[in-house]
């Protein structure tokens, strides 16, 4: 630039001819001409770039990118890898820098440049399209380390979202995190976002189109929205649900939540969904709470009763007086043994009727080959074969959650009855739980103790004391007074005047 102002100055202010300012300056009078007719004129790069060093291998790097097209993405050559490939199977002896600017213009002709996307900035409509996903988090339930999934919907326009935990992702699942989501937000939106996950696709075709689950067109039909999935391996199309994943694993669940029980964690966790709103979206003048107090109008109104998310089936009955559900065993009464029964399987429990009447209510189990046992569905049989208490899966189970109290009176039992008639006697104490509340019936062992009882009966008896009621008699009242005695009469009998 300096040189170009001393032409240019020179020329035309001193009157230097042409070849004296070649001479001068050490250019030829063609640049010195060009300098004088327009503005600085800088480097520009060539309209075609050259690879002399590389051009004999090109045909051969164009060859791997083409085949590229019909692999997998994350198997496709990188520039790294092209260079390799270029130094041990042809020989090449050029930079690795000429075959990068190389493969990343080719990748650009084939659209094989996965680093250039372009994001087109969208502005939803207020109660119109909320999305949805899953993520998996760590708890402690009762003290245990637990695997946890947890559902996320989130308001596309307002940024209002809702968080849940399940044991898992299974379809009643799936419906009930919806029915609560509905809940919370007071309404159903119009359009539901999600990806290809198999509670609700079936089939996934090339472009939009899908088989959903029959089960799953049937909800959505019920709550009236429409589902809209994503291409195949593209979350960044539901990228603020996606995001909500990663902030309530953050900032709800750590440090890692505890609980007594499923539901208390999600109490917890409905409050923090609840207190959320104050933040303000990038691009947004108002926050989440005040976008969503206005989106809430555009909602559909909930069905008046929520669907039905049960699902019915029979079970027969085996050896074990267990039936199976999902590749788990839930007890009845012993006596039902071989018997066909109905079961109602509900996203929390499980409850087993015969005849019309309900038998048992299990907790719901979501692993596999577990078992969950009533004591009361076999303590009359056990008391019958008095040498399985000790090896029974029922009892072995409920002893590592007994009182030590109740460990104590066993021993007792046994010590002055002897093993058999002492296992029978205790026996009936265990029976006792299924009238009495296990602390009434845990106070009146401990009672037993103190008081040197050593039998069933006088356990029952401290129970049925403990649970009776004062039973004073009232007084006589209101009742008529009773006429004077006439002792005149006793004359006729001829006692003494």
């Amino acid at each position: 630039m300096d040189q170009y102002e001393y032409i240019r100055t020179a020329q035309r202010v001193y009157g230097t001819n042409i070849s004296e300012l070649a001479r001068q300056t050490g250019h030829s009078r063609n640049t010195i001409k060009k300098a004088l007719r327009g503005e600085a004129w800088g480097y520009s790069e060539r309209e075609q770039q050259l690879f002399p060093v590389l051009g004999p291998y090109r045909p051969t790097i164009e060859e791997w990118l083409q085949k590229d097209k019909d692999q997998p993405k994350k198997q496709r050559h990188t520039a790294r890898r092209v260079y390799n490939r270029l130094k041990t199977e042809q020989g090449y002896q050029g930079s690795e820098s000429n075959v990068r600017r190389y493969v990343r213009l080719v990748q650009m002709e084939l659209g094989l440049d996965l680093a250039a996307q372009v994001f087109i900035a969208c502005e939803p409509e207020a109660g119109q399209e909320a999305e949805v996903d899953w993520g998996t988090a760590t708890a402690v339930l009762g003290g245990e380390k637990v695997r946890l999934k947890f559902f996320c919907m989130r308001s596309k326009y307002s940024g209002k979202h809702f968080v849940r935990f399940y044991p898992c992702e299974r379809q009643q699942a799936f419906f009930d995190a919806h029915i609560q989501a509905f809940n919370f937000f007071g309404g159903i939106f119009p359009v539901l976002i999600y990806d290809n996950l198999t509670t609700a696709v079936r089939k996934v075709f090339q472009g939009k189109r899908r088989i959903e689950q029959e089960s799953f067109s049937k909800f959505k039909a019920y709550y009236s929205f429409t589902a809209r999935f994503c291409n195949a391996d593209s979350g960044n199309e539901k990228g603020g649900v996606e995001g909500l994943v990663g902030f309530a694993r953050r900032n709800y669940m750590v440090p890692v939540p505890e609980a007594e029980s499923l539901e208390e964690l999600n109490e917890k966790l409905l409050a923090d969904c609840l207190s959320y709103g104050s933040h303000k979206m990038a691009g947004r003048s108002e926050s989440v709470a005040d976008l969503f107090v206005g989106e809430k109008a555009h909602l559909l109104e909930q069905p008046n009763i929520a669907f039905s998310n049960t699902r019915p089936g029979d079970a027969r009955v085996d050896k074990y007086a267990t039936i199976m559900v999902d590749k788990n065993r839930y007890s009845v009464p012993w006596k039902y043994a071989g018997r066909k029964l109905k079961t109602i399987v509900h996203v929390d429990r499980v409850e087993i009727f015969a005849d019309g009447k309900r038998l048992a209510v299990h907790e719901r189990l979501f692993a596999n080959n577990k078992w969950s046992l009533a004591p009361e569905h076999y303590l009359e049989l056990i008391q019958q074969r008095p040498m399985s208490f000790a090896s029974a899966r029922v009892i072995r189970q409920w002893r590592e959650h007994w009182p030590q109290a109740l460990h104590q009176l066993l021993a007792n039992f046994c010590h002055i009855q002897g093993e058999t008639k002492g296992i029978k006697d205790f026996i009936a104490v265990l029976m006792l739980y299924s009238r009495y509340k296990a602390d009434e019936v845990e106070t009146a062992v401990e009672l037993a103790l103190e008081k040197n009882l050593y039998g069933s009966e006088g356990v029952r008896h401290l129970l049925i004391y403990s649970n009776e009621k004062d039973t004073t008699i009232a007084p006589l009242a209101n009742w008529p007074s009773l006429p004077s005695p006439d002792v005149t009469v006793y004359g006729v009998l001829g006692g003494v005047q």
